[in-house]
């Protein structure tokens, strides 16, 4: 077993399937598109060990609450209140302090596969990594981003994640649903309209892979279209 020093990797974890992405010190090393659950024991890169593992689970469930509103004991109110939820939906929370808020989430949505990266993946100490939803980390990533306009979302599973701000002001957080990419574009730039922010002047960024097409697309709209 392999144990890569200063370095991390992110693994993204959709019902169907996962992708990931291999940092070092310098940067990103590599990347993959999704890949079939069954590959996850044969995959090299998860026989190593790194500084950092980072598992995010693509749910829609999930909704951020400003902290003086929130309460452990209300958080399957606060997120029923936003999507449906099923009786055997078991409800987390994870604090996001760079926000003063509180994301509320259930990870029923590919909790198996998650749980068997997170056994499979583990860090340099021995531990596993931290497994949240999708949106935890387009928020990690928001304050990462030196332009003013941040535009930060993943799509997958018929899902587009955004997070969308200026300066160190969150403007929204959300998650709609989108049956294909095109739809998700939409959803983008009614977005942008109502905040009045221009895409001609800004970056949009990706953490989940993007076909070419889909890029190409982006890129008649934006000034530039970033994965990380």
């Amino acid at each position: 077993m392999i144990q890569n020093i200063n370095s991390r990797i992110s693994i993204q974890v959709s019902l169907s399937g996962y992708s990931f992405k291999v940092y070092d010190r310098n940067g990103l090393v590599s990347s993959s598109d999704w890949n079939g659950a069954g590959s996850v024991f044969t995959n090299s890169e998860f026989q190593n060990r790194y500084d950092k593992v980072d598992i995010s689970v693509f749910t829609p469930k999930c909704t951020l609450v400003p902290v003086q509103f929130f309460n452990p004991s209300s958080g399957r109110f606060l997120l029923a209140d936003v999507c449906p939820l099923k009786e055997n939906d078991v409800i987390n929370f994870v604090e996001v302090p760079q926000f003063n808020s509180v994301l509320v989430y259930s990870q029923t949505t590919g909790e198996t596969l998650s749980s068997t990266i997170a056994n499979t993946v583990l860090c340099s100490d021995g531990n596993k990594g931290s497994i949240y939803p999708e949106t935890y980390y387009l928020l990690d990533e928001f304050m990462k981003i030196d332009e003013y306009n941040k535009i930060i979302a993943s799509y997958y599973d018929g899902h587009l994640y955004l997070v969308v701000g200026q300066g160190k002001t969150l403007l929204l957080c959300n998650t709609f649903e989108a049956v294909d990419f095109t739809t998700a574009q939409y959803f983008i730039f009614l977005t942008l309209k109502k905040l009045q922010l221009n895409p001609e002047v800004s970056s949009i960024y990706f953490r989940t892979p993007l076909a070419q097409e889909e890029e190409m697309s982006l890129y008649r709209y934006f000034k530039a279209v970033e994965r990380i």
